[in-house]
């Protein structure tokens, strides 16, 4: 039972991790064949689709390759890491959607944010999570207050210097739910949701020694926190 629990997990854990990546290829493919189509194809926008395309296709393939390097129970190689360089690398990714749902990106990132020791690619998977679930939660509130609020700050985590990154939302809330009910796996308010996102992003945050949890707002949404210690 424990076995196929285990398999149960990891099969969700996949399809949640390369879902987003195979919808973007998917997305430019199509958008290069609708211009290829045209009198004059648009060969600038076409080149710069092919190329998403390519990170896309590289992104699935690093997450494939963390995925069996925790099943061999191999170290995955760390690196000093900026958290307000990992955000601008991601907002890319992500910044389409918010425009097609309607949602307004605010950020503010401190400029004195000490480097954390971490893998990129799962900070990476950590905070498209975030964002997602946060674009995802205001799918239901009017277009009006659909805001997202990335912020970036140095603080004390762990008695001593670290980054926190918060992702702030004016979504439907918590609701009077537990908060940490939110990171069990297979959990999810979402229809036709995996409830892994979360689950997953909590245990890279603690498996690189820092802590991921969220807060209701006193107004409208929630917000969740990534804290991680600096390198000493």
């Amino acid at each position: 039972m424990t076995r196929v629990t285990t398999l149960g997990e990891l099969a969700a854990s996949i399809a949640h991790e390369i879902n987003q990546p195979l919808a973007a290829i998917v997305a430019d493919a199509n958008a290069c064949l609708n211009w290829l189509d045209a009198d004059h194809p648009r060969l600038g926008q076409i080149r710069e689709a092919l190329g998403a395309i390519v990170s896309d296709g590289n992104r699935a393939a690093d997450v494939l390759i963390r995925i069996r390097t925790l099943l061999a129970r191999s170290v995955v190689a760390r690196e000093p890491c900026q958290l307000d360089r990992i955000v601008a690398d991601v907002l890319p990714l992500v910044r389409p959607e918010l425009r097609h749902q309607g949602i307004a990106l605010q950020m503010s990132l401190a400029a004195d944010l000490p480097p954390v020791l971490g893998d990129r690619i799962q900070l990476q998977q950590v905070l498209i999570n975030l964002l997602v679930n946060g674009a995802e939660a205001m799918r239901d509130v009017p277009a009006e207050q659909r805001r997202l609020v990335v912020r970036a700050a140095c603080e004390t985590v762990d008695h001593r210097p670290g980054a926190v990154v918060t992702v702030e939302d004016r979504g439907v809330g918590l609701g009077g739910l537990e908060p940490d009910r939110l990171f069990d796996a297979f959990y999810t308010t979402k229809p036709g949701g995996l409830g892994m996102g979360l689950s997953i992003s909590r245990s890279i945050v603690e498996g690189h020694g820092g802590r991921l949890w969220a807060t209701a707002n006193p107004d409208h949404g929630s917000t969740f926190h990534l804290a991680l210690p600096g390198i000493d």
